[in-house]
């Protein structure tokens, strides 16, 4: 293992959205196994400060791989794609249009107290994530084109806000 390996390289998996969680699952234990802290609590300083580096550079590489969304921004840094910068923020009308109608929607519900349209909505907003990911992985493993990839995840970043807003409002139709 080397240090300015990338994430997938330190989990010996391709570089693709499409990943078998069940392989990196299995190469994280197994490395996890290899360089934990604890089986150097009695090795030197500089044996015990590397392992405790190399945990801490698995578990973020983990960390960034298992999920969807990190996965995806990853993989597009990795290309030289950065979805935060200031002029990339440019969204289609369409879907902004339609992101304020979710934003109204959320919050008749909310002031309703209508939770169980809140749960109509949360479902009908993972669904469309979930559509989201299925072209991300398509348009980045299949059809490398980046550019679509960095408008999906973009929108994926949109709708998971709203999702958090969804759950607050249910949350606190809740208390």
């Amino acid at each position: 293992m080397d240090f300015s390996d990338d994430h997938f390289a330190l989990f010996e998996l391709p570089r693709t959205f499409r990943l078998d969680r069940t392989a990196l699952d299995a190469r994280y234990r197994a490395i996890q196994a290899q360089i934990h802290p604890d089986r150097f609590a009695n090795a030197g300083d500089a044996e015990r400060r590397l392992s405790l580096q190399w945990a801490t550079r698995i578990n973020e590489a983990y960390q960034t791989l298992k999920k969807p969304m990190s996965r995806a921004r990853y993989l597009l840094h990795l290309a030289g794609q950065d979805v935060d910068a200031e002029s990339n923020t440019a969204m289609p009308t369409d879907f902004l249009v339609e992101q304020m109608e979710w934003r109204e929607s959320v919050a008749e519900a909310r002031a309703a107290g209508n939770h169980r349209e809140l749960e109509h909505l949360q479902h009908r907003l993972k669904h469309d994530i979930d559509e989201c990911y299925a072209d991300i992985e398509t348009l980045f493993d299949d059809h490398r084109d980046l550019e679509q990839v960095a408008e999906k995840v973009r929108k994926v970043m949109f709708l998971e806000k709203l999702l958090f807003e969804i759950d607050d409002a249910m949350a606190a139709l809740e208390a």
